[in-house]
């Protein structure tokens, strides 16, 4: 009889402990591995090692088990701060303006307006902004952080840069950026002046920063012209960007929302991918433009060894069992040494795979880095 009693004990106790641990997630339509994560908070490992027998591509309406054993910390964190300090928030790590926005229900202008010092010094890890209240009532501030008035902004376009860059740099959308100068939307020329409306800080801030680059490229043109008179141009593909992290976090996001489309010779859209045209179309969304053919994407960037692979790199396959590149996929995780990627299959549509997987292990040629 005792014994008895302790089994059915500690078979509640597990029990407990499990809902505890554990919270369940029903798939929806645009679930993917990666989303779920990080909605819950949680590693894409986390949930593979707790579902091992859940399939690679998920089903509608599915079960996956979330780990859950911070959720309870973090909800009481969170309130905590909210206790401590109304109407504030302290940035986190990899928080975007839109996202903290959207998280309290308010415009990123009005953020801004409550907010002036990120015009001029951007999110911070750590830092405590204003929230305003929802009633756009903005908290008010001390008459010397008050906004400055906008100021015109003469910008020239550079070599391998990209409108999401440049209106990053300016806190402005992609979209604001192209309303403002109309003659880029369908292309950016190199060397042309745009036109940007800026804070007056931002505007010296550039002017500074031009000069001094232009008193560097004329120190550096004279060492170069005294002691090497040939010059080798780079020939690097490589598109330099500021906010690397992030930028490959929404390339990520943006592919692996398309899991589940079919595959489609020559598509570019949701009614259909191809290989290459899943990849053109998410860097594409970002004002990245790629060439169409996985062989012609294979020539961008820069080849680097299979062990320094990183997340938002491209990586190619010889499929067709010829020495010629055929298929691509971006790098979305790296574990030890096995790399997973995102890519339109013939077979399954958009999924990811593995380099374990002995196909891709038997067909692996290459992986380039696009972005830096």
């Amino acid at each position: 009889m005792i014994f008895r009693f302790v089994f059915i004990f500690l078979l509640f106790s597990v029990s407990a402990f499990s809902q505890d641990n554990y919270i369940r997630h029903t798939i929806s339509k645009g679930d993917n591995l990666y989303n779920i994560a990080k909605k819950y908070g949680v590693k894409p490992k986390d949930i593979a090692n707790a579902n091992p027998d859940a399939p690679k591509i998920l089903k509608l309406n599915s079960v996956l088990v979330i780990p859950n054993s911070n959720s309870s910390q973090e909800i009481k964190s969170n309130q905590d701060v909210a206790q401590t300090n109304p109407g504030t928030h302290e940035v986190l790590a990899k928080e975007t303006l839109w996202g903290i926005s959207k998280k309290y229900k308010v415009s990123v202008e009005d953020l801004k307006k409550a907010n002036p010092s990120l015009e001029t010094e951007g999110l911070k890890i750590g830092k405590q902004i204003v929230i305003p209240s929802n009633g756009n009532s903005v908290v008010q501030q001390p008459i010397e952080n008050a906004p400055s008035e906008l100021v015109e902004v003469s910008r020239e376009v550079m070599p391998k840069e990209t409108k999401y860059a440049i209106a990053r740099e300016f806190g402005i959308t992609v979209a604001e950026l192209e309303r403002q100068n109309p003659e880029i939307k369908n292309k950016l020329p190199i060397g042309y002046q745009l036109k940007i409306l800026a804070s007056k800080e931002k505007a010296n801030n550039l002017q500074a920063s031009k000069t001094s680059q232009e008193t560097t490229n004329t120190v550096n043109s004279s060492v170069v012209a005294t002691n090497d008179t040939s010059v080798k141009k780079d020939s690097s593909t490589v598109i330099k960007v500021s906010n690397y992290p992030e930028l490959v976090d929404q390339l990520i996001v943006s592919a692996t929302e398309n899991i589940g489309t079919r595959y489609r010779s020559g598509g570019t859209t949701k009614a259909g991918f191809d290989c290459s045209g899943l990849m053109y179309c998410t860097f594409g969304n970002f004002d990245i433009k790629l060439p169409r053919s996985s062989i012609e994407q294979s020539r961008v960037g820069t080849k680097v060894n299979p062990e320094e692979a990183q997340k938002g790199d491209l990586i190619f396959f010889k499929t067709n069992g010829r020495s010629r590149i055929n298929h691509v996929g971006m790098v979305v995780e790296v574990v030890d040494e096995e790399i997973k990627f995102v890519h339109s299959s013939t077979h399954g549509g958009v999924i990811i795979s593995s380099t374990k997987e002995p196909y891709y292990e038997r067909t692996f040629s290459q992986v380039n880095r696009v972005l830096e």
